[in-house]
Formats: C-alpha cells, structure tokens, sequence
C-alpha cells in the first residue's frame, strides 16, 4: 500500500506511577526528521523510542510529544530531595546577587520542580515499559492514518492518470491528419518562396521537417511513463521518490509535445496534461 507522510496519533495511558500522554504528527519531508518533546523524568528514553519511530517511518518530519503527570501521593509521606533543594537555594542566591531585581522562588514552583518530590532516575526505569508500549500502540495508529492517507493520494493520482491517458488516445488518430494538412501547407509556402518549381528539393524540405513534428514516438513515451506510475502505485511501499522523478518524465514529454505541435488539438492537450503532471507533482510530494 502507498503511504502518506501525513498522519496523527495521540494516546493516553494510566500508570501506578502516574499518567503518561503520548502525540504523534507528521508531515511531509524528504527525509526522516524526528523531533522530540519530552518531560526531563522520562529523557532518557529518548534514544529507544527514537528507534521505535525509524523502524516503522521511512520518511517524513515525525513531531512526538510526551508528557507525564505523577498520580497522587494518597497515604503516602513526600520527602524532599534534600540535594536538589540545597543546590537551588545556591543557584537562586548567585543569581539574585547578579540580577538584584529577581524575584525569589515561591515555595510551589520549589515543589513543582522536577526531581524535588521523587527520583526521576527511578521513574524512567518504572516507566519505560509502559511508555515503549504505548509508543507502540501510537506509532500502528499514526501508520494506520497514513495509509488511509496514502490510499486516497493513490486514487487521485490513477484518476489523472486515467485522464492523461484519454487525452492521449483521442489526439493519437489525429496526427496523421493534421501532419498531412501541415505539409501541404508547408509545400504551398515553399513553392512560393522558391524561384525555381523544385519538386524534390520541395519533398525533401517537407519530409526532413514532417519528422521534426511528428509527435509520436512523444505520446509512446507518455503511455509508457503512465503505465510505470500505475505500476509503482500497483507496488507499494516507498514510492514517493520514484514518483516524483516519473513526473519529471512526464513533464519533459508534456513539453516537447507542445513545441512539436502542428494542430491546436494536440497544443491543447499538450497544456491539459501539464495541468494534470503538476496536480500529481503536488500530492506525490506527501507519499513516503
């Protein structure tokens, strides 16, 4: 299946220790981008979850925030961390003495800070099944809203794919035609502007530029380039890459299609399937 760069997740769970919080967003980017928010108790699982995260995301920048709520103390009798609280009182006092004007610490912000109430070493230990756990559980939900993501990406691009290829099939009969009207054109100024009535110069002239027009082996390059996209989405996987350079192909075809072109049909469609290349270029930059 084709997935998108772009999902969410966010679950909440209930500990002994506390309640932990875990959001997951990412969006498009060209390569793997993780960036982390995470309450100072918990930091130090950082690096595994990190890895959590690359073995099932390929590409995208992934935003993760954690946050930890500890439960209530209930019957139990809180201690100070005796440490902590004596190294503050030292900071607060190097900093009053260089900034006068600073207001003291509230006894609240004392107990709200992390580590005064508890051993933060030991409540990562305690917390770090239940937090890989749900990152987990977070990570099948987010990859889950990416391929619901990728599956309509995948739909719209074979719904232009179908349209590029209609256009294709209705101006391909036309060519003969309107390449034939072009060289008796052609033939008619040719003749006017040579002095001499020379009939095989004149045929040579026109059949050298009646190759330079012909569009043919073009629209043969767009089927094929066509056929490769539904091939890649058919496929799967991380296929964001190699789409993007199929429109590359895409385009460049588009184009010479439009600066060969003898008939105001084929011009057209030559602009309606540049139209229709840069709305797939567009989406395509959001599949992995």
């Amino acid at each position: 299946m084709i997935q998108s760069m772009t999902g969410y997740a966010a679950l909440a769970r209930e500990t002994a220790q506390g309640s932990l919080v875990l959001e997951l967003k990412s969006v498009n980017n060209r390569f793997l981008d993780l960036q982390f928010r995470v309450v100072e108790e918990l930091r130090s699982l950082e690096p595994g979850l990190r890895e959590l995260i690359a073995a099932k995301i390929g590409r995208g920048k992934v935003d993760c925030r954690i946050g930890f709520t500890p439960a209530a103390a209930g019957g139990k009798r809180l201690s100070l961390n005796a440490e902590l609280l004596e190294r503050l009182a030292e900071l607060e006092r190097e900093v009053c003495a260089a900034m006068p004007q600073a207001q003291p610490l509230r006894a609240g912000e004392v107990l709200r800070w992390p580590g005064m109430l508890g051993d933060a070493a030991i409540a990562a230990d305690d917390l770090r099944e239940p937090c890989f756990a749900l990152m987990r559980e977070a990570l099948e939900e987010l990859c889950a809203t990416r391929l619901r993501e990728g599956g309509k990406l995948r739909d719209m691009i074979l719904g232009r794919v179908a349209k590029m290829q209609a256009l294709v099939d209705r101006v391909t009969p036309l060519l003969p035609q309107a390449i034939a009207a072009y060289q008796e054109k052609l033939a008619a100024r040719l003749r006017e502007a040579l002095a001499a009535n020379d009939e095989e110069r004149i045929r040579q002239e026109i059949a050298v530029f009646g190759i330079k027009v012909d569009v043919a082996e073009e629209l043969n390059r767009l089927v094929a380039h066509l056929q490769e996209v539904k091939r890649v989405l058919d496929a799967g996987g991380a296929a964001g890459k190699r789409l993007d350079f199929l429109m590359q192909e895409l385009n460049r075809e588009a184009n010479t299609l439009g600066s060969k072109s003898v008939s105001k049909d084929v011009s057209e469609a030559a602009i309606e399937l540049k139209l229709l290349i840069e709305q797939m270029r567009e989406q395509i930059q959001n599949i992995e």
